[in-house]
């Protein structure tokens, strides 16, 4: 069903670093031992990603290339190879495939991304419109997703579908998101529409096929598609509440892109909520600007720093990572399952 994978020898320092970042130094710490057993896995998924990446095309085979390494810290890959071993796999290679695949549909997403949001930078890096263009970053992030079903290909019918559902998801997220901008009447229910479609779609989808391939119990499928979306979410309100709060440094992007773009996120919303109405209008008034200067987003985080939305929308986070923890309760206890929960707490409580 798969090509084998090569030895994993020779293994790029910088991919530790990766893994180690990810969990975090305690969680690093506490679970040292099976560090480079991920390790391992994430570089024979990151050279699966390599084999498929090559075109006729120089220029569209070094794009491809350079999008993959602006793709951040490979987290989907990381869930996917501890969800097969939690469920007491001990190689990954019958998923490397699989994992590759959703990796390029989640770069691609990023590289979409970073067109419709004139973004100028990557995890520190120039953008790839920025780097190569807007049309090749355009067909750039197609052929991605072009060599991700390549590579979905291997599997069963089933599996083709639920990766084919949950891009179809991100796009409708795209299409609800473009449909609210600057309006902060929107509501919760159509943010957490959004979410769960742009971002929890695509991570259910993985696990839920980890599990399906390890050839377990429905409810194994279950429960791993439920810690999938409610990460999933728990991971992007803290990405938005990052974009107004966080460390750009430490993020590797520039902050205010939902706010500089006129996206609704939950830290907007709960802050829209929670002003007196004279800040309340004047924060509508600047959210509202298409064309926003620095002032006016570093007003706008001040005006979300007089209320108590961040710890609220953190809160929130860290609920749904213990929803994440709990939808775990099915699969055997074990360090793999213990890591998993590990991370649902870390989606909730990262700085980067």
């Amino acid at each position: 069903m798969t090509s084998p994978s090569p030895p994993s020898e020779g293994v790029d320092p910088s991919l530790e670093a990766i893994v180690t970042s990810t969990f975090g130094v305690e969680a690093a710490s506490q679970f040292s031992e099976l560090l480079p057993v991920l390790v391992r896995d994430l570089a024979d998924i990151d050279w699966r990603v390599a084999e498929v990446l090559s075109s006729t095309y120089a220029q569209l085979t070094e794009a491809a290339r350079y999008a993959c390494s602006t793709g951040g810290k490979r987290v989907r890959p990381l869930l996917m190879a501890a969800a097969y071993r939690a469920l007491g796999a001990t190689s990954t290679q019958p998923i490397h495939s699989l994992a590759a695949a959703f990796q390029l549909i989640h770069t691609a997403t990023l590289v979409h991304d970073d067109v419709i949001d004139h973004a100028e930078t990557r995890r520190g890096r120039p953008s790839m419109p920025r780097a190569f263009g807007l049309p090749l970053a355009i067909v750039s992030g197609d052929y991605l997703f072009v060599r991700a079903f390549e590579l979905a290909s291997e599997y069963p019918r089933t599996i083709i579908m639920r990766c084919g559902e949950s891009c179809a998801d991100l796009v409708e997220g795209e299409v609800l998101q473009d449909s609210s901008r600057f309006d902060l009447s929107t509501g919760r229910d159509h943010y957490f529409r959004i979410i769960e479609r742009k971002t929890a779609a695509i991570i259910a989808a993985a696990l839920a096929s980890v599990a399906e391939i390890a050839g377990t119990v429905p409810s194994y499928v279950d429960a791993f598609q439920g810690y999938g979306r409610a990460l999933g979410i728990a991971f992007q309100i803290r990405d938005d509440l990052l974009d107004v709060v966080g460390d750009a440094d430490l993020l590797g992007k520039p902050l205010y892109s939902d706010l500089r773009e006129g996206n609704p996120t939950l830290v907007s919303l709960e802050t829209y909520a929670r002003l007196d109405p004279h800040h309340q209008g004047e924060f509508e008034r600047l959210f509202q600007l298409r064309r926003k200067r620095s002032k006016h987003l570093l007003r706008l985080r001040e005006l979300t720093l007089l209320t108590d939305a961040p710890a609220v929308v953190a809160k929130e986070a860290t609920d749904w990572a213990s929803q994440a923890i709990h939808c775990l309760e099915p699969v055997p206890p074990g360090p793999y399952r213990n890591l998993l929960e590990r991370l649902a707490r870390g989606a909730a409580e990262r700085r980067f």
